[in-house]
C-alpha cells in the first residue's frame, strides 16, 4: 500500500501531470477512493471518471505546460499537503497548493487552492 507522500507524489505527476489518457486512468484507479471529491476554485468533481475528464481537460488547455511540485512535501496522520507550480518546465506561471485527505490507503478528498506568487 502507497503511503501518503506517494499518493501526493502520484496525484500531482502520474494524474494531473500525465497526457497519456491509459497510464492516467490506471494511475487513478491506484491512487484514489472510487468516491474521490475533488474540490478546486472552479468546481466540484466526483469519483474517478469526473476527476479524469477534470485532469485531462486542465492538460489540453495548456499543452506545452508541465507540473512540478515546489517545497516540501508534509504529511499528518491522513493529511498530506504538496505545494505546485504549473508552466513551461522551469518558469511556471500558476503556483497551487494540494492537501489531500486518505482514507483506507487512498485519497477520499482533494482540495486544490491557487495561490499567487
Amino acid at each position: 500500500m502507497p503511503d501518503i507522500a506517494e499518493l501526493m507524489r502520484a496525484n500531482l505527476m502520474d494524474v494531473f501531470g500525465e497526457r497519456d489518457a491509459a497510464r492516467r486512468r490506471a494511475a487513478i484507479a491506484r491512487t484514489y477512493q472510487p468516491d474521490v471529491v475533488f474540490s478546486d476554485p472552479d468546481e466540484v468533481v466526483t469519483g474517478h471518471h469526473a476527476l479524469d475528464a477534470k485532469a485531462q481537460k486542465i492538460l489540453d488547455e495548456a499543452p506545452a505546460f508541465v507540473f512540478a511540485a515546489e517545497g516540501p512535501l508534509y504529511v499528518n496522520h491522513d493529511l498530506g499537503y504538496q505545494a505546485w507550480g504549473f508552466g513551461p518546465e522551469g518558469a511556471p506561471v500558476v503556483h497551487g497548493i494540494d492537501i489531500a485527505v486518505v482514507r483506507d490507503g487512498l485519497i477520499a478528498k482533494i482540495y486544490t487552492i491557487l495561490i499567487n506568487q
